[in-house]
C-alpha cells in the first residue's frame, strides 16, 4: 500500500507538473509586458503613447477572451489533452511573432494571438489537473497551476530586468521571445501525458480511462470512481454541454464560478502585473530599468504566498483561506491608496512597494489559486468544459476592463483614488463570498454534483 501510495503520488505530481507548465506560460506572457511598457514608450524605440500601450497591454486579454469563451466546447468534444497542445503552439509562434515585430500593429496583433493561447490555456490547464486528480489531494494539485502562474509572472520579471538596457530601446525583442523556450518544453512534454480518465470514460474509451484511474486514485477508491463516473454520464446520454448550462439546478454553480472569476480580476490584480513599473515611475523611481526591480522584490513574497497556499488548502478548506486573503487584500489596498495620497516624497516608493507587496502576498495566497480550483470543482464532468469557459471569458473580460481603465483611474482620480476603488470592490467582494462560495475541501466532483441537484444552497456544502 505505501509503494503505491508512492508510486501513484510521483505519477501525479509528474502529469499536474507538465500540464502546469501552461500556467507558466500564462504567467509568463501575461506578465513580459510589464517590463517592455517603458521601452515601447521610448521615442527612440517605438515610441508608443499611452492608448497604444493601453492597447498592447489588454490586446493579449481580448485574445484570452476569444479563447475561453469559444473553445470550453472543443474541450469536451476534443479532449483537455488536446486543448493543450494547441495552446502549445500558439504560445510558440506568438512569442517569435511578437519579438520580431516590425511594427506597432504586428505587435498588437501578435499580443491578440497569444492571448488566445493564455485564454485555452487558463481554463484547459486546471480543468486537466482537477480532473486527473483524486479528491484528497485535488485542492493541491489544482493550486499547483496557480503556483505555475505566479512563477510565470515572476520569471518574466526577472528576464525582463535581466535583459533590460536603459541604452537599448529595442530590448524589449529579447524580453518577449524568451517566451519560446517554455512553449517547446510544454509542447513535447504533452506527447508523454495521458487524457483524464473522465472523459475517456465519457467518450467509450473504458478501458483506457481505467487504466490511467488506476494510476492516480486510490487502489479502494477506483471502482467507486468508475460507478460514479458511469453513473454520471448515463443520466445525462443526449445532453449537450449548452443546453445543460441552462437547466435551474446549474444555475447556482454558473453564478458560482463567474463570481470569483469576477471579484478576482476585479480587485485589480493585474494592474501590478501589467503596470507594475509604470506605478513604481508614479512612486519616484526614475530609471526603466529600475522601475522593473520591485515587481521582481514582490515575486519572491508572491512566490512563497502561493507555496503557502498549496499546502494549507486541503486543510484549512476554500472558505477560510477566501476570507483571510481578501480581508488582508482590502487592507493592503486601502493602505496602498493612502501613501499616494498622503504625498510621502522620497519615503513613498518604500511605502508603495510595501503596502503592493502585501497585497500581491494575500492575493497569491487566496483569490490567486481559489478562483481556478473553485471553478474546476463546481461543475459536473459533461458540462465541465463549456462551463469553465465560460468562467475564465468572465475573468479575462473583468481582466481587460481592469488593464483598458487603470490608467484613465488614474487620471481622473489620482492613484489613491484607483486603489480605494480596488478596494470597495474587495469588500462587495467579502459580502459575496460569505452567501455564496463552497466549501469543497475533500468533496468528490460527483458529490457536488449532486449537491446542486438536491438544489441546496452553497453554504451548505
Amino acid at each position: 500500500m505505501n509503494t503505491q501510495k508512492k508510486f501513484t503520488n510521483k505519477y501525479l505530481i509528474t502529469i499536474a507538473s507538465v500540464a502546469a507548465i501552461g500556467g507558466f506560460l500564462f504567467g509568463f506572457d501575461a506578465g513580459v509586458i510589464s517590463g517592455t511598457l517603458n521601452f515601447l514608450r521610448d521615442t527612440n524605440g517605438f515610441g508608443l503613447n499611452d492608448s497604444q500601450i493601453e492597447w498592447v497591454t489588454t490586446s493579449v486579454i481580448l485574445g484570452a477572451m476569444v479563447g475561453a469563451g469559444f473553445c470550453g466546447r472543443l474541450a469536451d468534444i476534443f479532449g483537455r489533452k488536446k486543448l493543450i497542445l494547441v495552446a502549445s503552439l500558439i504560445f510558440t509562434f506568438g512569442a517569435l511573432f511578437t519579438g520580431l515585430a516590425p511594427d506597432y500593429l504586428s505587435l498588437l496583433i501578435g499580443r491578440l494571438v497569444l492571448g488566445i493561447g493564455i485564454g485555452i490555456a487558463s481554463f484547459t490547464v486546471p480543468l486537466y489537473i482537477s480532473e486527473i486528480s483524486p479528491a484528497s489531494k485535488r485542492g493541491s494539485f489544482v493550486s499547483l497551476n496557480q503556483l505555475m502562474i505566479a512563477v510565470g509572472g515572476k520569471f518574466s520579471y526577472l528576464s525582463d530586468f535581466l535583459l533590460a538596457n536603459d541604452n537599448d530601446p529595442y530590448c524589449w525583442r529579447w524580453m518577449l521571445l524568451v517566451g519560446v523556450i517554455p512553449a517547446v518544453i510544454l509542447l513535447i512534454g504533452l506527447f508523454f501525458l495521458p487524457e483524464t480518465p473522465r472523459w475517456l470514460i465519457l467518450k467509450g474509451f473504458e478501458e483506457k480511462g481505467i487504466q490511467v484511474l488506476r494510476k492516480v486514485e486510490a487502489p479502494e477508491l477506483i471502482n467507486e470512481s468508475i460507478k460514479n463516473i458511469k453513473a454520471e454520464i448515463n443520466s445525462k446520454k443526449d445532453v449537450t454541454s449548452t443546453k445543460e448550462l441552462l437547466k435551474p439546478w446549474l444555475r447556482m454553480p454558473l453564478f458560482i464560478a463567474m463570481g470569483i472569476m469576477f471579484f478576482q480580476q476585479a480587485t485589480g490584480i493585474n494592474t501590478i502585473v501589467y503596470y507594475s513599473p509604470v506605478i513604481f515611475k508614479m512612486a519616484g523611481i526614475q530609471s526603466n530599468t529600475m522601475s522593473i526591480l520591485p515587481s521582481l522584490i514582490i515575486a519572491v513574497f508572491v512566490l512563497l504566498a502561493t507555496i503557502f497556499s498549496i499546502y494549507l488548502i486541503d486543510k484549512l478548506g476554500r472558505r477560510k483561506i477566501f476570507f483571510i486573503g481578501l480581508s488582508g487584500m482590502i487592507l493592503s489596498l486601502f493602505a496602498t491608496g493612502l501613501s499616494f495620497h498622503m504625498g510621502l516624497g522620497d519615503n513613498l516608493k518604500y511605502f508603495a512597494l510595501g503596502t503592493i507587496l502585501l497585497y500581491n502576498s494575500f492575493y497569491a495566497f487566496s483569490l490567486g489559486p481559489l478562483g481556478w480550483l473553485i471553478v474546476s470543482e463546481v461543475f459536473p464532468l459533461k458540462v465541465r468544459g463549456a462551463g469553465m469557459s465560460i468562467g475564465s471569458f468572465i475573468n479575462w473580460l473583468a481582466n481587460a476592463l481592469v488593464a483598458f481603465t487603470f490608467l484613465k483611474l488614474v487620471n481622473a482620480l489620482t492613484p489613491a483614488g484607483a486603489f480605494w476603488t480596488y478596494s470597495f470592490i474587495g469588500v462587495i467582494a467579502l459580502i459575496w463570498g460569505y452567501f455564496y462560495l463552497p466549501e469543497t475541501k475533500g468533496v468528490t466532483l460527483e458529490k457536488i454534483e449532486n449537491h446542486w441537484k438536491q438544489g441546496k444552497k452553497p453554504r451548505e456544502l
